[in-house]
């Protein structure tokens, strides 16, 4: 009897350390089950982020400085700060502050002008130094819109097709409008459109309260206002455009030529 119990009890031992290393490897299973679906979440996460990365960096061929913004968390940088002017336009600082004042003839019409150093101060230096070289002299206004919201005269070309020295560009955009609004009287710059570096020679006077919508570089700069004579320009729109203009834009009906252009 003695004997058979010492035997029940070492079966009974066996037995509960077969279960024990059972629950053992159960548990081992489960943990590692476990840290599989773990490792598998953190990838896929990390998958996720990269491929969202790789849609947000390269889905439009960026630029070296767009790449590191987007790592960055930032938006992507414009290209307009990145540009430069053209190496005969003057420096900003030579209008800064200033006001200008002085006369745009028109086929013989004179109208007062008031240019605004402290608002558009590279636009100022700009006209400043082409009227004193006497670029405009002989220039033609070729350009004139009647729309009912839309009426500019357009003028600084030496071609009668208005194209621009490409060789004369500058920037930065100055003093625009945030409500895409141009009083009469305003004057204006004149730009390649979505280039905030795409001014050159040519400005524009709004001879009646205008709306020009803005385009992906911005408005366009305020350099000044007419401070007298804008009937002048305004008897130039009432004889309306030549033949064959659309969309109620086109050339002068009569060719309108810069006599002189005199700041002081």
């Amino acid at each position: 009897m003695a004997t058979r119990s010492r035997d029940d009890r070492e079966a009974r031992r066996r037995i509960r350390q077969m279960e024990a290393k059972r629950e053992l490897r159960q548990q081992q299973g489960k943990r590692r089950k476990r840290d599989n679906v773990l490792a598998a979440g953190a990838g896929a996460t990390a998958l996720v982020l990269a491929v969202v990365l790789q849609l947000t960096v390269f889905s439009s061929n960026p630029t070296e400085a767009e790449f590191a913004a987007a790592q960055a968390g930032l938006s992507s940088p414009s290209a307009s700060p990145a540009a430069s002017n053209s190496a005969d336009v003057p420096s900003a600082d030579t209008a800064a502050g200033k006001t200008f004042t002085g006369e745009l003839t028109l086929n013989s019409g004179v109208v007062g002008v008031q240019l605004d150093g402290s608002a558009a101060p590279q636009a100022a230096a700009v006209l400043k130094s082409l009227s004193d070289s006497g670029y405009y002299n002989g220039a033609s206004c070729h350009r004139l819109t009647t729309a009912e919201t839309f009426g500019l005269l357009q003028c600084g070309a030496k071609s009668a097709d208005g194209a621009d020295d490409p060789g004369y560009r500058w920037g930065p955009l100055e003093n625009t409008p945030a409500d895409n609004k141009y009083p009469a009287g305003t004057i204006a710059v004149a730009r390649t459109g979505n280039d905030a570096y795409g001014n050159g020679h040519q400005f524009f006077i709004v001879y009646k309260d205008t709306t020009i919508p803005a385009d992906s570089a911005g408005g366009y700069t305020v350099v000044g206002k007419v401070t007298s004579g804008l009937d002048v320009v305004t008897k130039i729109a009432a004889a309306g455009l030549k033949a064959g203009a659309a969309n109620n834009d086109g050339a002068p009906v009569a060719p309108v030529t810069i006599d002189s252009f005199s700041l002081k």
